[in-house]
Protein backbone atom coordinates (compact mmCIF):
# COMPACT_ATOMS: atom_id res chain seq x y z
CA UNK A 1 0.00 0.00 0.00
CA UNK A 2 1.15 3.74 -1.21
CA UNK A 3 0.56 5.83 1.66
CA UNK A 4 1.16 9.71 1.19
CA UNK A 5 3.32 11.84 3.88
CA UNK A 6 1.27 13.30 6.47
CA UNK A 7 2.02 16.91 7.01
CA UNK A 8 1.34 18.51 10.88
CA UNK A 9 2.51 21.94 10.85
CA UNK A 10 6.79 21.82 10.78
CA UNK A 11 6.59 18.09 11.07
CA UNK A 12 6.69 15.67 7.67
CA UNK A 13 5.27 12.08 8.48
CA UNK A 14 6.64 9.21 6.10
CA UNK A 15 4.12 6.81 7.07
CA UNK A 16 0.80 8.58 8.02
CA UNK A 17 0.43 6.35 11.19
CA UNK A 18 0.40 7.72 14.80
CA UNK A 19 0.20 5.82 17.57
CA UNK A 20 -2.37 6.31 20.41
CA UNK A 21 -0.94 7.21 23.89
CA UNK A 22 -2.36 4.89 26.15
CA UNK A 23 -2.27 5.18 29.61
CA UNK A 24 -1.49 4.16 32.24
CA UNK A 25 2.38 3.71 31.15
CA UNK A 26 1.00 1.13 28.62
CA UNK A 27 2.37 3.98 25.15
CA UNK A 28 6.22 4.60 26.81
CA UNK A 29 9.01 4.98 25.40
CA UNK A 30 10.27 1.69 24.09
CA UNK A 31 6.81 1.25 22.02
CA UNK A 32 6.48 5.21 20.89
CA UNK A 33 10.25 4.45 19.51
CA UNK A 34 9.92 1.73 17.86
CA UNK A 35 6.66 3.20 16.06
CA UNK A 36 9.48 6.14 15.10
CA UNK A 37 11.80 3.91 14.10
CA UNK A 38 8.99 3.19 11.66
CA UNK A 39 8.65 6.39 10.19
CA UNK A 40 5.12 6.91 11.53
CA UNK A 41 4.48 9.13 15.23
CA UNK A 42 5.24 7.48 18.58
CA UNK A 43 3.63 8.96 21.39
CA UNK A 44 4.45 8.60 25.05
CA UNK A 45 0.87 8.82 27.13
CA UNK A 46 2.15 11.09 30.33
CA UNK A 47 -1.03 11.20 32.11
CA UNK A 48 -0.71 9.62 35.50
CA UNK A 49 2.96 10.30 35.11
CA UNK A 50 4.58 12.98 37.13
CA UNK A 51 6.33 15.62 35.16
CA UNK A 52 9.97 14.08 36.13
CA UNK A 53 8.83 10.44 35.06
CA UNK A 54 7.73 12.03 31.81
CA UNK A 55 10.67 13.55 30.99
CA UNK A 56 13.35 10.73 31.57
CA UNK A 57 10.35 8.69 28.70
CA UNK A 58 10.87 11.51 26.24
CA UNK A 59 15.31 11.07 26.95
CA UNK A 60 15.12 7.61 26.99
CA UNK A 61 13.08 7.48 23.65
CA UNK A 62 15.06 10.20 22.09
CA UNK A 63 17.73 7.41 22.96
CA UNK A 64 15.91 4.70 21.15
CA UNK A 65 15.00 6.52 17.89
CA UNK A 66 15.83 9.88 15.99
CA UNK A 67 12.27 9.54 14.77
CA UNK A 68 9.13 11.55 15.19
CA UNK A 69 7.95 11.45 19.31
CA UNK A 70 5.33 13.43 20.46
CA UNK A 71 3.00 12.87 23.78
CA UNK A 72 -0.25 12.76 24.68
CA UNK A 73 -2.10 14.05 27.98
CA UNK A 74 -5.28 14.13 28.78
CA UNK A 75 -6.74 18.00 29.79
CA UNK A 76 -8.49 16.61 32.60
CA UNK A 77 -5.66 15.55 34.41
CA UNK A 78 -4.46 18.20 37.54
CA UNK A 79 -1.17 18.78 36.16
CA UNK A 80 -2.10 18.85 32.92
CA UNK A 81 -0.02 22.30 32.34
CA UNK A 82 2.92 21.00 33.97
CA UNK A 83 3.00 17.73 31.81
CA UNK A 84 2.98 19.59 28.32
CA UNK A 85 5.15 22.53 29.53
CA UNK A 86 7.66 19.14 30.64
CA UNK A 87 7.30 17.98 27.70
CA UNK A 88 8.05 21.15 25.20
CA UNK A 89 11.19 22.06 27.50
CA UNK A 90 12.13 18.47 26.25
CA UNK A 91 11.54 19.05 22.79
CA UNK A 92 8.99 16.99 21.94
CA UNK A 93 8.21 17.12 18.59
CA UNK A 94 3.63 17.24 19.32
CA UNK A 95 1.33 17.04 21.91
CA UNK A 96 -1.89 15.73 21.52
CA UNK A 97 -4.79 16.28 23.88
CA UNK A 98 -7.74 13.81 25.31
CA UNK A 99 -10.45 14.87 26.98
CA UNK A 100 -10.62 18.63 26.18
CA UNK A 101 -8.67 21.19 25.53
CA UNK A 102 -8.06 25.04 26.24
CA UNK A 103 -6.97 27.86 24.87
CA UNK A 104 -3.61 28.33 26.92
CA UNK A 105 -2.42 25.06 25.26
CA UNK A 106 -2.46 26.40 21.85
CA UNK A 107 -0.07 29.70 23.27
CA UNK A 108 2.38 27.50 24.62
CA UNK A 109 2.55 25.71 21.26
CA UNK A 110 2.84 28.71 19.26
CA UNK A 111 5.06 30.34 21.27
CA UNK A 112 7.43 26.85 21.41
CA UNK A 113 6.79 26.13 18.00
CA UNK A 114 5.44 22.90 19.05
CA UNK A 115 2.36 21.13 17.18
CA UNK A 116 -0.43 21.09 19.50
CA UNK A 117 -3.03 18.39 18.21
CA UNK A 118 -6.77 17.85 19.98
CA UNK A 119 -8.86 15.06 19.80
CA UNK A 120 -12.23 15.90 18.68
CA UNK A 121 -15.51 14.58 18.44
CA UNK A 122 -17.61 16.73 16.05
CA UNK A 123 -16.95 19.44 12.91
CA UNK A 124 -17.72 22.27 15.89
CA UNK A 125 -15.22 21.67 18.06
CA UNK A 126 -12.48 21.29 14.99
CA UNK A 127 -13.86 24.53 14.04
CA UNK A 128 -12.85 25.97 17.67
CA UNK A 129 -9.71 23.79 17.59
CA UNK A 130 -8.28 25.45 14.58
CA UNK A 131 -9.13 28.58 15.24
CA UNK A 132 -7.32 28.85 18.32
CA UNK A 133 -4.17 27.29 16.38
CA UNK A 134 -4.20 23.88 16.14
CA UNK A 135 -1.78 22.51 13.86
CA UNK A 136 -3.89 18.99 13.17
CA UNK A 137 -6.61 17.42 14.95
CA UNK A 138 -7.70 13.55 16.10
CA UNK A 139 -11.52 12.69 15.00
CA UNK A 140 -12.05 10.22 17.42
CA UNK A 141 -15.51 8.11 16.96
CA UNK A 142 -17.06 5.92 19.72
CA UNK A 143 -15.09 2.97 18.40
CA UNK A 144 -11.85 3.75 20.20
CA UNK A 145 -10.53 2.12 23.21
CA UNK A 146 -10.44 4.19 26.24
CA UNK A 147 -12.77 7.39 27.34
CA UNK A 148 -15.01 8.94 24.69
CA UNK A 149 -16.13 11.88 23.76
CA UNK A 150 -19.17 10.78 21.23
CA UNK A 151 -21.08 7.81 20.94
CA UNK A 152 -21.01 8.68 16.71
CA UNK A 153 -18.81 5.94 14.82
CA UNK A 154 -15.68 7.41 13.24
CA UNK A 155 -16.74 7.30 9.62
CA UNK A 156 -19.85 9.37 10.29
CA UNK A 157 -17.59 12.14 12.19
CA UNK A 158 -14.61 12.28 9.72
CA UNK A 159 -16.23 13.74 6.48
CA UNK A 160 -17.96 16.39 8.59
CA UNK A 161 -14.41 17.61 9.85
CA UNK A 162 -13.18 17.18 7.35
CA UNK A 163 -15.38 19.48 5.44
CA UNK A 164 -14.94 21.90 8.04
CA UNK A 165 -11.55 22.45 8.66
CA UNK A 166 -8.55 22.98 6.16
CA UNK A 167 -5.83 21.79 8.56
CA UNK A 168 -4.89 18.04 8.80
CA UNK A 169 -7.55 15.56 9.82
CA UNK A 170 -6.45 12.35 11.89
CA UNK A 171 -9.01 9.37 11.63
CA UNK A 172 -9.30 7.43 15.08
CA UNK A 173 -11.65 4.26 16.59
CA UNK A 174 -11.56 0.93 14.70
CA UNK A 175 -9.16 0.97 12.76
CA UNK A 176 -7.00 -2.22 13.50
CA UNK A 177 -5.82 -4.19 10.12
CA UNK A 178 -4.54 -2.93 6.96
CA UNK A 179 -7.87 -2.86 5.29
CA UNK A 180 -8.84 -0.48 7.83
CA UNK A 181 -6.63 1.57 6.95
CA UNK A 182 -6.88 1.69 3.38
CA UNK A 183 -10.63 2.39 3.56
CA UNK A 184 -10.21 5.34 6.29
CA UNK A 185 -7.41 6.56 3.94
CA UNK A 186 -9.49 6.52 0.53
CA UNK A 187 -12.02 8.63 2.65
CA UNK A 188 -10.10 11.40 2.94
CA UNK A 189 -8.65 11.08 6.30
CA UNK A 190 -4.71 12.63 6.04
CA UNK A 191 -3.37 10.08 8.41
CA UNK A 192 -4.85 8.12 11.17
CA UNK A 193 -4.50 7.47 15.12
CA UNK A 194 -4.48 3.63 16.19
CA UNK A 195 -4.04 1.96 19.72
CA UNK A 196 -5.84 -1.14 19.82
CA UNK A 197 -3.00 -2.96 17.64
CA UNK A 198 0.04 -1.31 19.40
CA UNK A 199 -1.27 -2.13 22.96
CA UNK A 200 -0.44 -5.35 22.25
CA UNK A 201 2.63 -5.71 21.08
CA UNK A 202 5.81 -6.90 22.28
CA UNK A 203 7.00 -3.05 22.73
CA UNK A 204 4.00 -2.44 24.69
CA UNK A 205 4.26 -1.86 28.45
CA UNK A 206 1.13 -3.24 29.22
CA UNK A 207 1.80 -6.99 31.07
CA UNK A 208 1.73 -10.37 29.79
CA UNK A 209 -1.85 -11.05 30.93
CA UNK A 210 -3.09 -7.73 29.83
CA UNK A 211 -2.20 -8.53 26.22
CA UNK A 212 -3.19 -12.10 26.12
CA UNK A 213 -6.76 -10.70 26.97
CA UNK A 214 -6.30 -8.66 23.92
CA UNK A 215 -5.73 -11.80 22.36
CA UNK A 216 -8.54 -13.66 23.84
CA UNK A 217 -10.78 -10.99 23.34
CA UNK A 218 -14.49 -11.76 21.37
CA UNK A 219 -16.53 -9.15 20.11
CA UNK A 220 -19.13 -9.70 23.23
CA UNK A 221 -16.31 -8.44 25.51
CA UNK A 222 -16.45 -5.26 24.68
CA UNK A 223 -18.35 -2.54 27.16
CA UNK A 224 -18.98 0.76 28.19
CA UNK A 225 -17.17 1.05 31.40
CA UNK A 226 -18.13 4.24 33.77
CA UNK A 227 -14.88 6.77 34.66
CA UNK A 228 -14.47 8.66 37.73
CA UNK A 229 -13.06 11.03 34.67
CA UNK A 230 -17.26 12.21 34.04
CA UNK A 231 -17.08 9.88 30.66
CA UNK A 232 -17.03 6.61 29.49
CA UNK A 233 -14.81 4.63 28.88
CA UNK A 234 -14.44 1.27 25.87
CA UNK A 235 -12.54 -1.28 27.61
CA UNK A 236 -13.03 -5.11 28.36
CA UNK A 237 -16.14 -6.80 30.79
CA UNK A 238 -14.47 -8.12 33.70
CA UNK A 239 -14.77 -8.43 37.77
CA UNK A 240 -14.17 -5.29 38.00
CA UNK A 241 -15.78 -3.72 35.69
CA UNK A 242 -19.56 -5.71 36.87
CA UNK A 243 -18.12 -4.56 40.41
CA UNK A 244 -18.41 -1.06 39.16
CA UNK A 245 -22.01 -1.20 36.97
CA UNK A 246 -24.65 1.61 37.70
CA UNK A 247 -24.05 2.92 40.89
CA UNK A 248 -21.37 0.90 42.56
CA UNK A 249 -18.74 2.65 44.15
CA UNK A 250 -15.46 1.05 44.93
CA UNK A 251 -13.84 2.95 48.43
CA UNK A 252 -10.42 5.03 47.88
CA UNK A 253 -8.19 4.14 50.35
CA UNK A 254 -5.65 7.23 49.08
CA UNK A 255 -7.05 9.73 46.98
CA UNK A 256 -3.75 11.66 44.95
CA UNK A 257 -6.02 14.39 43.24
CA UNK A 258 -4.80 13.49 39.92
CA UNK A 259 -7.90 14.64 38.20
CA UNK A 260 -9.33 18.31 37.84
CA UNK A 261 -12.81 16.90 38.80
CA UNK A 262 -13.66 13.51 39.82
CA UNK A 263 -16.53 11.50 40.90
CA UNK A 264 -15.10 9.43 43.27
CA UNK A 265 -16.83 6.47 42.06
CA UNK A 266 -13.45 4.86 41.76
CA UNK A 267 -9.84 5.53 41.76
CA UNK A 268 -8.52 5.10 37.68
CA UNK A 269 -5.61 5.42 38.05
CA UNK A 270 -4.78 3.05 40.60
CA UNK A 271 -7.46 0.37 38.12
CA UNK A 272 -4.97 1.41 35.33
CA UNK A 273 -2.30 0.76 36.91
CA UNK A 274 -3.43 -2.46 38.20
CA UNK A 275 -4.42 -3.84 34.56
CA UNK A 276 -0.90 -2.68 32.86
CA UNK A 277 1.21 -3.98 35.61
CA UNK A 278 -1.11 -7.37 35.74
CA UNK A 279 -0.85 -7.00 39.61
CA UNK A 280 -4.72 -7.42 41.05
CA UNK A 281 -7.00 -8.24 38.01
CA UNK A 282 -9.59 -7.83 40.10
CA UNK A 283 -9.61 -4.11 40.39
CA UNK A 284 -8.51 -3.43 36.73
CA UNK A 285 -10.25 -1.13 34.05
CA UNK A 286 -8.62 -3.20 30.96
CA UNK A 287 -9.63 -0.40 27.81
CA UNK A 288 -9.59 -1.75 24.69
CA UNK A 289 -11.19 -0.46 21.03
CA UNK A 290 -13.98 -1.94 19.60
CA UNK A 291 -12.92 -4.18 17.24
CA UNK A 292 -9.90 -5.98 19.59
CA UNK A 293 -11.09 -8.99 18.54
CA UNK A 294 -9.12 -9.00 15.22
CA UNK A 295 -6.30 -8.82 17.55
CA UNK A 296 -4.78 -12.77 17.17
CA UNK A 297 -1.16 -12.81 18.01
CA UNK A 298 1.42 -10.52 19.57
CA UNK A 299 3.74 -8.87 17.45
CA UNK A 300 6.69 -6.33 17.69
CA UNK A 301 5.59 -3.40 15.99
CA UNK A 302 7.53 -3.65 12.51
CA UNK A 303 6.21 -6.69 11.74
CA UNK A 304 2.80 -4.46 12.34
CA UNK A 305 4.37 -1.99 10.46
CA UNK A 306 4.71 -4.55 7.57
CA UNK A 307 1.30 -6.41 7.98
CA UNK A 308 -0.72 -2.87 7.61
CA UNK A 309 1.48 -1.84 4.50
CA UNK A 310 1.21 -4.61 2.66
CA UNK A 311 -2.76 -5.37 2.80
Amino acid sequence: MKLKELKIGKLKVPVPIIQGGMAVRISTAPLAAAVANEGGIGVIAGTGMSPDELRQEIRLAREMSSGIIGVNIMFAVRKFADLVQTAIDEGIDLVISGAGFSRDMFAWGKESDVPIVPIVSSARLAVLAEKLGAAAVVAEGKEAGGHLGTDRPMKEILPEVKAAIRIPVIAAGGIVDGQDLKEVLEMGADGVQMGTCFAASVESNASDEFKELYVKAKKEDVVLIDSPVGMVGRGLRNDFQRLIEGDKTVEIEKCRGCLKKCSKKYCIINALNNACKGGDAARAVVFAGEQVEKIKEILPVRMIFQNLLNA
